[in-house]
Parts: C-alpha cells; structure tokens; sequence
C-alpha cells in the first residue's frame, strides 16, 4: 500500500461509545508501518476543508485510555452534507497533507460522505483508503448485526423505563398512565429494546410503538384501555419517528435537515410523546406523565456496557486492519455467529450498501399486535445489555 498520513473524523450525534473507537484508530494507525502522521478533524468534513486539523498521534497514552471511558465526540462533529463545489476542496486538503488514508466513524449519512469522497480521489487519480466505522444509537446501519453505540444508549432508556414505572405504578391513583419517548427516527430498536424492562405482566412498558408501524389513534386508543383495564395504569413507549399511514409524522413537523431527514428533536418535532398524551388524556380523562431523553441516551457513559466499550474500541483497530489491506470502500462490521454464547466477529460492508439507506427491525421482532416485540427480539438484544437490577414488591398482605 502507498504510504501516507491518516485523517480521522466524527460525524452525526455521538455516542458513549464513540471515543473508544476513535481511540482504536488512533492506536491501530500508529502502530502501522503504512501510516504516517495520525490527525484528525475539527468538526468532522467542516472543519478539515478549512483546514482545522488536530495532531492525534502526539497525544499523551493518558488521553488515549481516558478517551475509552468519556461520553461525546472528542473531535467535534458535524452534519454537514456535502455538495459538488466540496470536493475539490477536500482533494486539494488531502494532497496538501499527502492524506492517504481517510477514517470516518459515523452512521449512514457518514458513509455516504466517505463513498463519495473516496470514488471523487479515484476519479481524479488521487490514490486514498477510505474507510468507515460503525456508530449509531439508532442501530439502523445495514451489514452489521448492530452497531457500537446501540447497546448503551438502549440500556440507558431500559433503566429509565424500569425506574419510572416503578414511580408509575406507585403513583397510579394520582396519574394514570405515562409516555417515555426515545429517539429512533425511522427504525424501533431503541423503544423496542425497553422490553427488557418487564418482568412481570404488570411492569412497565405495556406498550410499545415504533416507526416500522403506521400509527393508528383508534387502535392505539383501544391498546391503552386493555392495558389499563388490566393493571390499572398504563406505560408507553413510543419512537420519535412515528408517523401515519399518509406519512405525516405523530409530531406534525415539517422541518428537514441537510439529508432531507425529519427533525423530529426541532421546532415542536419532539412533541411525539406529547402528542400521544393528550390523546390518551382527552379521550380516558386521565392524568399523566410524559418522559422526553433526546439526546442523553446517546452521551450516558455511566451505563454504557462494557460490551459496547470494547466492541467499539475493536471496531476502531479493525479499520486500520482494512485500510492496511487496502479494502478502500468499505465498513467494519460485527457479525453475530452465536446468541449463547454470544460471538461476533468482525468483517466488511461495502459502503454503498450502507450509505444513506435505514435498517428496519423485521417485522418477526414484533408481536402480531405491532404494540410489543416478540421472544426473537429479546433473544437478540439479551447479551448486548448486560445485567439489570431486580427491584421488589412489597407482598400485600393486608391486616
């Protein structure tokens, strides 16, 4: 392979475990005999096209191990999409430097970004490695069994949802019924991986509403009289990316980003939950909660699971493996070959099967109702969450 300095960048929202990985390609690249000098850049493809670019390689061995264990995105992120009139400018940075081998750690708008970037350099003669790194909560990449970053951010939501229904059920004859939204614009493994929290029939969540479902008032309605009927409270569940049969999202927003993608977060769009709620409160004259992380899930580094820790860090090093082998274009990936016990190991996507594109849950990881997941889901997201707390009740043994 052609000798030459490496870049590295974050994009999107971050993760808990986002840093590991960035840790990962930091060491992988000083430790190759192809890569030169290790950078990085400032706020992501923004900031390397004006030339705000860090010196990684220097970095003290302190920072690199602190960086495993520290929530964010230490190198700053963007979103910015990139247009014709960019390129150009990004070849003419990545000669300047002699760049030949260009990390990227993000989801799908990401990968797209390092597909273009790299097929431009080809076509203009420029010999680059562009690789990716996986990361998204919303665990919605193609080509990989899940994504680093997933397995926390859902043990973040499944603690809160198992703590607020304690306080739910308590508070039941003051308020009946309350509504958790997670974020997941066009994907449920978020909401869907707080069934964890149950384990019993009247434990929260009784209900649980994704976007790979069309959302439906009267029969959501209905779900929620069953379920109170039956324990005399109900919890919710929702994803922020729910949307009616005609496309028009539970929020009612209308504002885009850069990628044409909903803002469910801006302008009102964070009003799913609410929405739900004052449906629920104005048809059943019930008082309620309504529970809104955002983006705290994605930065909860206090749960983050030790499993996600290492397999993003792996994810990191594996990059550098790729772009040594010179496997330009492509994505790392972890691909399961157990559930117990739980194995992965770690392969290849090609970045144009990844760009852009968003993966669905199967529908086999929902019960027939589309208000619930099924024993295949839990089975799946079981070893990514580690162990969770057992809460009690006191016996009701009246005098």
């Amino acid at each position: 392979m052609k000798k030459g300095n490496a870049i590295i960048g974050q994009s999107g929202g971050p993760t808990s475990v986002i840093n590991s990985s960035l840790a990962g390609v930091i060491e992988g690249a000083k430790a190759s005999s192809v890569i030169g000098n290790v950078y990085g850049m400032n706020y992501g493809i923004e900031g390397f096209m004006q030339e705000k670019i860090l010196d990684l390689g220097g970095q003290p061995s302190d920072i690199l191990d602190g960086l495993r264990r520290t929530p964010g995105s230490a190198l700053g992120s963007s979103r910015h999409k990139i247009t014709e009139d960019d390129f150009p400018k990004i070849m003419a940075v990545l000669e300047k430097y002699n760049i030949r081998y260009f990390f990227l750690i993000g989801g799908n708008d990401t990968m797209d970004t390092i597909n273009r970037v790299e097929a431009y350099c080809h076509s203009k003669g420029y010999e680059m490695t562009g690789i990716g790194v996986p990361k998204t909560v919303d665990n919605d990449l193609f080509g990989t069994d899940h994504t680093p970053g997933y397995a926390s951010a859902a043990r973040s939501n499944i603690l809160n949802v198992m703590q607020s229904g304690v306080l739910a059920r308590d508070m039941k004859k003051v308020d009946q019924f309350v509504v958790y939204q997670t974020i997941g614009r066009d994907s449920g493994w978020l909401g869907a991986a707080t069934a964890l929290a149950k384990r019993k029939a009247d434990d929260a969540p009784h209900l649980i509403y994704c976007p790979e479902f069309s959302f439906d008032k009267d029969k959501f309605l209905a779900d929620v009289d069953k379920a109170y009927k039956l324990f005399g409270w109900v919890s919710i569940v929702c994803g922020e990316g729910l949307k009616y049969s005609d496309g028009l999202p539970v929020s009612a927003s209308r504002t885009t980003d850069k990628f044409s993608n909903v803002e469910f977060g801006a302008m009102g769009g964070a009003s799913v939950g609410l929405n739900l709620h004052r449906m629920v409160a104005e048809e059943f004259g019930f008082r309620g909660e309504f529970q809104i992380t955002e983006s705290m899930i994605m930065a909860d580094i206090v749960r983050a699971t030790k499993l996600d820790l290492e397999e993003a860090y792996h994810c990191g090093l594996e990059a550098v493996k790729l772009g040594e082998a010179g496997e330009t274009g492509h994505m790392v990936s972890l691909n399961r070959t157990s559930n117990n016990p739980y194995n992965i190991e770690y392969g290849k996507a090609l970045l144009k099967d990844v760009a852009v594109k968003a993966k669905p849950m199967p529908k086999e990881y929902f019960n027939q109702e589309g208000n619930f997941v099924s024993d295949a889901f839990i089975d799946y997201i079981r070893p990514l969450i580690g162990e969770l707390p057992d809460f009690v009740e006191l016996e009701k043994n009246f005098i």
